[in-house]
Formats: structure tokens, C-alpha cells, sequence
């Protein structure tokens, strides 16, 4: 039996049950996880206690997420890719510091006041620092589609960001919308880092692993979590608030394994496919991730909202197809010359 489908006017290839029987589990997979992550993490930054303390402690939160990773990310390297090599510390190091304190931030503007729906519509534009940051450099190269895709995403989410809200502390914060802009700029710095460990392991004669990545990146990312956390007096506060509210310490570990298996489907999706294929499936499930909390957590949009929404979803799928066209043409060049 074969399968053969088509996405954004773009078809895919033919593949047997058994790889159909793959996708599904992968793709499934992410879906399950990360749709529960974000519900679970909307839950948690917005969690009051019955005494009516809130849930204030960004860094904690962080390392107990690491904690998970490094344990399941540590397991399945030993399971399935031999254990945990010797490896370049020092960008592994860099990268795993740069991308927790990315999190921090979107969780911290998410404390201070921005709803999930405008949080990850703007993590949604990580092209603008990475746009900026080569532009200032001078070797920037974008086409007017690609900026028109990064316009009508920030136009979305500052549309649904102004837009009325039903919750309290309905308008976003200024320190959570600073929050958010510090996430991005890590975000477009995490790339550059990526970029410079896999450099460093091929200069060494070695090729990434999926689990020994996740485990080596989230081991960074659980110390510089922890240090943070102790510095800024959060540990010891947010234990024993964990420990006083039974209700969101079972919430933060649920938010947690839902990450470190989110993650391990997403490095079985990449490694059974291409990266191409998980690219499709976190975008469109990010979409997903809005309308499920605009839906289940109380968040009333007007016509503004709505419309801000629409635009922002129009540009992430504009995104998408390109990434799918550009993929597509490489292929048939490639068949060409073979």
C-alpha cells in the first residue's frame, strides 16, 4: 500500500504503510506533547494559589524542564546511540546557556502579562532578528516575500496583542512585551551557536546525535537554570511553593515530560524523514497551540483579534510553503543531475 498526498500545492513523495505508520507516531507524537506542553505551561505562568500567591519563579521552572531532557535525553542516548561521547563542552555550553535563557523570557513575559496566543505568535518571528542581524553585518539576502511573511506576522500578533481580552491584566505588559523581544533576539543568536557547534564536531571528525544533543544541550541549560535560580532566590521560593500547591507541581511535571518527549519525537520524525517534514508539523502545530488556547482558556477576541490572528497565520504558512517549494526544487535539481 503506498500514500500520496500534497500540502500547500506542494505534493509529497510516495511512501509505504509502514513509513505512513511512521509519520503518524512522529507527527502524532509532537502534536500530543506539544499541544499539552503549551496548555500546561499557560497553566502553570497563570496558576494562583488559594492563598492568592501566583507563580512567579521563570528560572526554577527551567531547570525542572532540563532536569526531564537531561534524564530522558541521557536514557535514549545510551539506549539507542551507544552513551554519550566526549564532545566539544565549550559551544554545547554556549548554545545550551542561549537557548534557556530564550525560555526564560518567553516565560517570564507570560508571568508579567502576555497571553500564550501573542507569545507564540511572536516567537513566530524569529526571522526579524536573524533579518536584522544581517543586515547590519551586510550580506543580507531576503526576497520581498520573505519580509512581507515577517511583516504580516508582527502585524498579527501586535493586532491580537492590542485586542480585548477577558482575563485580567488583559493589556500585554511592557516588561512582558521587553520579555518577548529578549526571547527573540536569543532566539536569532541560537542559531549562530548551532551553527558553530556543528562546525566544531565536524572539525573534530564527529557527527551530531539527536538524544546526545538533547541531553548535552539541556545539561548546559539545567546549570545555567539552576545558577540563575539560586542567584536570584528562586529555587528555595519556588520548591516550596511547588511543595505548598501540590496542583501545580503536578502541572509543572507533566509540562515537563511532554517536553523531553516531545522533543525525542521530533528527533525521530527528523531522523526517519528530513527536517523538512518536522518543520511542517511544529509550524502547523503551533497554529494549532493558539486556537486551542484561544478556545479552552477563556480568551475572548474581538474583530481586531480575529483578524490579527488571520494574519499572522496567513504569514507562518506563507513561511512554510516556501520552505516546501524551495525543498521540492532542490530535489528535482539534485534527480537532474543524478
Amino acid at each position: 500500500i503506498f500514500f500520496r498526498g500534497s500540502f500547500l500545492g506542494q505534493p509529497f513523495p510516495s511512501m509505504s504503510s509502514v513509513e505512513f505508520g511512521k509519520l503518524l507516531i512522529g507527527a502524532g507524537g509532537i502534536y500530543v506533547c506539544f499541544l499539552s506542553y503549551g496548555s500546561l505551561q499557560e497553566d502553570v505562568t497563570s496558576y494562583v494559589a488559594p492563598s492568592g500567591d501566583r507563580f512567579v519563579y521563570p528560572w526554577f521552572l527551567q531547570v525542572l524542564e532540563a532536569f526531564m531532557n537531561i534524564i530522558f535525553g541521557g536514557l535514549l542516548a545510551v539506549v539507542w546511540e551507544g552513551g554519550p561521547r566526549r564532545v566539544p563542552q565549550k559551544e554545547y555550553a554556549i548554545s545550551g546557556a542561549v537557548q534557556v535563557t530564550a525560555k526564560y523570557c518567553t516565560t517570564a513575559a507570560m508571568i508579567a502579562g502576555v497571553s500564550f496566543p501573542v507569545a507564540t505568535l511572536a516567537k513566530s518571528s524569529k526571522m526579524i532578528p536573524v533579518m536584522v542581524g544581517s543586515l547590519l553585518l551586510g550580506n543580507a539576502k531576503y526576497s520581498l516575500r520573505e519580509y512581507v511573511h515577517v511583516f504580516l506576522i508582527v502585524l498579527g500578533t501586535v493586532l491580537v496583542g492590542l485586542a480585548k481580552k477577558s482575563k485580567p491584566g488583559a493589556p500585554s505588559s511592557l516588561w512582558g512585551i521587553l520579555f518577548l523581544v529578549g526571547s527573540l533576539v536569543c532566539d536569532g543568536v541560537v542559531g549562530g551557536e548551532q551553527r558553530k557547534l556543528k562546525a566544531k564536531m565536524q572539525s573534530v571528525g564527529l557527527k551530531e546525535r539527536n538524544f546526545e544533543m538533547q541531553f548535552y544541550t539541556n545539561f548546559y541549560m539545567g546549570i545555567t537554570a539552576l545558577g540563575f535560580a539560586v542567584a536570584l532566590q528562586e529555587a528555595l521560593p519556588g520548591l516550596r511553593f511547588c511543595l505548598a500547591n501540590p496542583e501545580v507541581f503536578m502541572a509543572i511535571g507533566k509540562f515537563a515530560v511532554c517536553s523531553a518527549a516531545g522533543q525525542g519525537f521530533i528527533f525521530f520524525t527528523i531522523s526517519t524523514f528530513d527536517s523538512l517534514v518536522s518543520t511542517t508539523v511544529t509550524t502547523t502545530r503551533k497554529i494549532f497551540s493558539v486556537l486551542l488556547s484561544i478556545f479552552t482558556k477563556g480568551h475572548q477576541l474581538n474583530s481586531q483579534g480575529w483578524l490579527g490572528i488571520g494574519l499572522a497565520f496567513l504569514g507562518i504558512l506563507g513561511e512554510l510553503e516556501e520552505k516546501v517549494s524551495a525543498n521540492r526544487k532542490k530535489m528535482s535539481a539534485e534527480q537532474k543531475q543524478a
